[in-house]
């Protein structure tokens, strides 16, 4: 009977480690940025010298459509623009988001896919804020 006992003991010390161990979880890296990441997100992202948000998104969706984007969604209230875009067997999908910066700013930031990856080549973003930015100009010098 004590053997019996010894044996349960020994089996209970020997399992509650491998018991505990196993509840070891990573969430805290989960969130956690890589450098990468950051520089993606400076790529993605331009503050504009405007708070008229309506304009901006006005102005985003003009892009989009100079740019062959099929707008899949718009949401003034969030301030985010969706469209998608066909090249030869390909899908990007592009989610443009505005958003206020302070009091005289609105932050821009593109994030493209091509199927299920994200696009981190800079000259993608640089083509859309370029054409953003003319957009911006023709806007403001009112012209259709």
């Amino acid at each position: 009977m004590k053997q019996m006992q010894k044996a349960k003991w020994l089996l209970l010390v020997l399992i509650i480690p491998i018991i505990f161990s196993g509840c070891a979880t990573t969430a805290g890296k989960a969130f956690e940025m890589s450098e990468s990441q950051v520089k993606l997100r400076a790529i993605q992202t331009r503050a504009f010298d405007t708070t008229d948000k309506k304009k901006m998104m006005q102005t985003v969706i003009s892009a989009m459509q100079d740019l062959d984007f099929i707008l899949d969604k718009a949401d003034f209230d969030l301030g985010t623009i969706t469209g998608t875009k066909f090249i030869g067997i390909g899908v990007i999908t592009m989610t443009v988001s505005v958003r206020p910066r302070g009091e005289k700013q609105l932050l821009v930031r593109a994030n493209a896919q091509y199927g299920t990856q994200s696009v981190d080549d800079p000259a993608t973003y640089q083509d859309f804020f370029n054409t953003l930015e003319k957009a911006l100009f023709l806007t403001a010098q009112q012209v259709d």
